[in-house]
């Protein structure tokens, strides 16, 4: 199978040395497209600024990208060709409406403001322009109270295929406790997993699509 997997965090630039980001660290889409590219998959890894690197990356295409602007840009280019595609990158959800150049000078002890416009929904438009063969899933990190009512409002209104609902304690970890939620009305929950062992899990399940 052509599977296209985004992973990591984007950095949507201030100035020349400052910018918005998140802490995600990128390694649920490294552990998918490693997991993939070992099963024999056509692997394309589009990774953000992380310090993971695949260890089978001889085996894929990996593409870097920094901001939401860049990952648009490549998703374009290379969605067309993919399968299926999983969206495991951590895109931020705002970005500044101006980008200084140089550095921003401190000028006494005042305070700084920062206008923000939102970063374009990147999930929902991929999944707009997706083809009868071919398939989206997404993943919703939300607080545990509401992890299962707002990753299905998130799968309804992206129109993805399929979502992985996260928990907020999943980021930066190694492990993750899951929830895997179809727009067919499946649901699955395979407990506390490393996210090396989730990522066959997942992708057996994403394949079945």
């Amino acid at each position: 199978m052509r599977i296209l997997i985004t992973a990591g965090p984007t950095r949507e630039p201030i100035d020349a040395v400052r910018f918005i980001s998140n802490r995600s660290s990128g390694r649920m889409g490294v552990a998918l497209a490693e997991s993939a590219a070992a099963a024999g998959d056509e692997v394309t890894l589009l990774l953000g600024p992380v310090d993971v690197t695949p260890t089978a990356a001889a085996r894929m295409r990996m593409y870097q990208f920094n901001s939401s602007a860049e990952l648009k840009q490549l998703l374009e280019a290379h969605f067309h060709d993919c399968e299926l595609l999983i969206m495991a990158a951590a895109v931020a959800d705002y970005r500044p409406v101006c980008v200084h150049e140089g550095k921003l000078a401190r000028e006494g002890a005042g305070t700084m403001r920062i206008e923000l416009q939102p970063t374009p929904d990147l999930v929902a438009l991929m999944a707009s322009r997706k083809r009868a063969n071919q398939r989206v899933v997404a993943f919703a990190l939300e607080e545990k109270a509401h992890l299962e009512e707002r990753a299905a409002e998130k799968m309804r209104r992206k129109g993805v295929d399929a979502i992985v609902a996260n928990p907020l304690g999943t980021m930066e970890s190694s492990r993750i406790t899951p929830v895997w939620l179809t727009a067919a009305g499946e649901r699955d929950e395979p407990g506390r997993m490393d996210k090396a062992d989730f990522a066959g899990w997942m992708l057996e399940r994403a394949r079945a699509l």
